[in-house]
């Protein structure tokens, strides 16, 4: 069964998302997920009518939109934003009335009960509707805590104003507090949600990138011969028009033109591709040269884009094992700091005498200042903004998972062929045996490999076809292992291995005339990630299928110590599982061959263009295929947010210890302890949002 999603609005913190998931598994959904930060829930579910799913959690007060009607932040921004304003205009006036004299106006109960009762109001049904969803299903949120302490102090005030002589109001009057908490905690609600959009910032960024217009080509039946579409009504098949400058609208293949594409913001890579006829392109890169004609063969989900963001928002879906921690004490703590909030109350009033008022003001704070939301948002949000971040470098992490896993790695082991080298043979140089003149070597060596099918063969005419002449030669016989040969002038010409390895021979009549030294190309940047990883605590090692003195060679030119060279695949399981003895491994591979290897590591990375997006064996999919500074960046990235979590969480479990015997000593005031409680959250969402500006090399 696949994942189903549902987008929902309405959500104030991530317990209101623990909620939420409760009442979807009592529904009969299974691996369900419920992200605040990008407000949407992943579950699976084995009927095909999910309505129930969709009632009890409309219940709860919540409003569940389908997945292909899209998700705006903004209704629930405005919504927010206006009771915020209503409750500051309402508020202020009942914070100035301790610096008025006895008799102000701002003094009258009457007048204080006026201006409190709209924001209690408010608080009443905006914390009331959650605080009570999240108690029948026995998950009591932090809105519990906000409602119960906004409750007690305009209800004790109540007590005081209607059924107190007059001159004693003033010992019992907290319209104060419970207007200031309920703004208090709307503020901090509005500056969450508008820091946790920005932690969702890559996945709007990549969104934006498929909102394009389409010139479709009607026919040339057809009097105008482009008409403008959106993106997102285009059809597999449609035959669209690209000018220099434009953004290429989805994913299809070059049908006429040949244009320079920038892929930066798909695959990190800075430097534009050269795209011909017949070759794919990604919806969402820039072209930079020329026109094009493209035919679309991907649409809407099946899009390279598409599978992208899909990835980014299932990031937290599979979550690492510290962020069950966090949940796990989210789950039991608002039960505690209720029990704690009454026992404060109950020590305060009889033991240590200190009257009601200061009673109910202890364990009122207590309730406020406790909120578990930066405990839940610890991980979430970090999560989202590092997984965003390595999205925009083109590396694709499945799972927030992952970014714990890779932390933990020991070992990386790398593929040569198409992993470490780019697979293009370059001439080291050409050695002459005879008397023969070296350009007549180069036309006799470009006139048979041009005949052959074999990629080194391909490589060789490659370096010679711009100093070298197409020989007519005869008979030409390619033997599949051996090599391949020919007759010119009489005479018969043979190209085979040599002895050496990355030594081939061109013989003639039996008789080595030349020998050809080739060497693997390198990719870009292998030797500084190389050193950069052995400085980081992590030992590279090289797993080859290839010959043992090719496999020694680039080992010792690129720093390697660890070598296994001429592995079958078996063997190469059996290496994977010997290392992974020692230490966590990483395997680092094409995604097609080694996709054996890659599902046995304990982290699997994936080298491959853009349209390898889809390959399951790999736990993270790097898309810029041409260098190995993706490797350096996704480590460090990942040890970088796994660091960021960990402050997070100790900054949410310090901040409730410290200040939970703050507030029930009577050492903070029920408005001091909405403050801090609401701008807790933020000091959280604001160090994940560092990740961002974090340098990964």
């Amino acid at each position: 069964m696949e994942k189903q999603r549902l987008n929902i609005q309405g959500m104030d913190c991530t317990n209101c998302a623990m909620t939420i998931k409760k009442v979807m598994e009592k529904q009969g959904a299974q691996d369900v997920s419920v992200s605040f930060t990008t407000g949407e829930a992943a579950f699976v579910y084995e009927k095909k009518d999910i309505s129930g799913i969709v009632d009890s959690i409309s219940k709860l007060g919540y409003t569940v939109i389908p997945e292909n009607h899209g998700h705006s932040h903004g209704e629930g921004f405005f919504k927010l934003k206006t009771l915020l304003i209503i409750c500051s205009v309402l508020t202020a006036p009942l914070l100035f009335h301790m610096f008025a004299a006895d008799d102000s106006i701002l003094n009258n109960p009457y007048f204080q009960l006026i201006l409190s009762t709209p924001v209690f109001l408010i608080g009443f049904f905006h914390f009331g509707k959650s605080a009570w969803g999240s108690v029948r299903v026995l998950l009591p949120n932090m809105d519990v805590l906000i409602f119960i302490g906004v409750s007690s102090a305009y209800f004790y005030s109540l007590v005081g104003t209607f059924f107190l002589s007059k001159g004693h109001h003033h010992q019992y009057l907290f319209f104060e507090t419970a207007a200031s908490i309920v703004t208090l905690v709307l503020l901090g609600n509005w500056i969450e949600h508008l820091a946790v959009k920005r932690t969702t910032g890559a996945i709007e960024e990549l969104s934006k990138l498929q909102k394009v217009k389409a010139k479709v080509f009607n026919g040339l039946m057809s009097k105008e011969a482009f008409s403008i579409k959106n993106a997102d009504e285009l059809k597999i098949g449609d035959i669209v028009l690209v000018s220099e400058g434009e953004q290429i609208p989805m994913d299809g293949l070059i049908s006429e033109g040949e244009c320079w594409v920038d892929e930066s913001m798909i695959s990190g890579e800075s430097v534009p591709v050269l795209k011909k006829k017949g070759d794919q392109v990604i919806g969402g890169t820039l072209c930079k040269e020329s026109s094009v004609k493209i035919t679309i063969n991907r649409i809407g989900r099946d899009t390279t884009l598409q599978q992208i963001i899909q990835l980014v928002k299932s990031a937290q879906e599979n979550q690492p094992n510290i962020q069950r921690l966090g949940d796990k004490v989210s789950a039991v703590f608002v039960p505690v700091v209720l029990g704690v909030s009454l026992l404060t109350f109950l020590i305060t009033y009889f033991f240590a005498a200190k009257g009601m008022e200061v009673s109910i003001m202890n364990s009122i704070a207590v309730l406020v200042i406790s909120c578990p939301c930066a405990m839940g948002l610890a991980t979430p949000t970090a999560v989202m903004v590092g997984v965003g971040k390595a999205a925009k470098l083109g590396i694709l992490i499945r799972g927030g998972s992952t970014i714990e896993m890779l932390s933990e790695v020991k070992y990386i082991v790398f593929d040569k062929t198409g992993t470490l080298t780019t697979g293009n043979f370059k001439i080291k140089k050409i050695t002459t045996h005879n008397s023969s003149p070296e350009a007549f070597i180069h036309n006799i060596l470009f006139s048979l490999e041009i005949r052959s099918a074999h990629p080194i063969a391909k490589s060789i005419c490659k370096e010679l076809s711009s100093a070298s002449t197409l020989l007519e030669m005869q008979n030409i016989k390619e033997i599949k292992g051996v090599g391949i040969s020919g007759t010119y002038d009489n005479k018969e010409y043979k190209i085979i291995s040599g002895n050496a390895a990355g030594e081939i021979d061109l013989l003639e009549n039996d008789i080595c005339i030349a020998s050809v030294f080739i060497e693997d190309e390198l990719k870009q940047d292998v030797l500084s990630s190389m050193q950069w990883l052995k400085k980081n605590g992590i030992e590279p090692v090289l797993l080859s299928g290839d010959k043992k003195e090719k496999c020694e060679a680039l080992a010792k030119e690129i720093g390697i110590s660890i070598i296994y060279s001429e592995q079958k695949p078996e063997d190469k399981l059996r290496v994977i599982d010997e290392l992974n003895a020692k230490g966590k491994v990483a395997m680092v591979g094409d995604g097609i061959n080694d996709a054996p290897a890659l599902a046995k590591a304990y982290v699997g990375i994936s080298l491959g263009g853009a349209t390898d997006v889809a390959k399951q064996s790999a736990n993270i999919i790097l898309l810029n295929n041409k260098s190995l500074k993706q490797i350096t960046e996704v480590v460090a990235l990942c040890k970088i947010t796994l660091k960021t979590i960990k402050q997070n969480l100790f900054w949410a479990l310090f901040y409730n210890v410290l200040a939970i015997p703050v507030a029930a000593f009577g050492l903070l005031m029920p408005i001091f302890a909405a403050l801090a409680m609401a701008f807790s959250d933020v000091i959280v969402i604001g160090n994940s949002l560092r990740i961002k500006s974090k340098t990964l090399n």
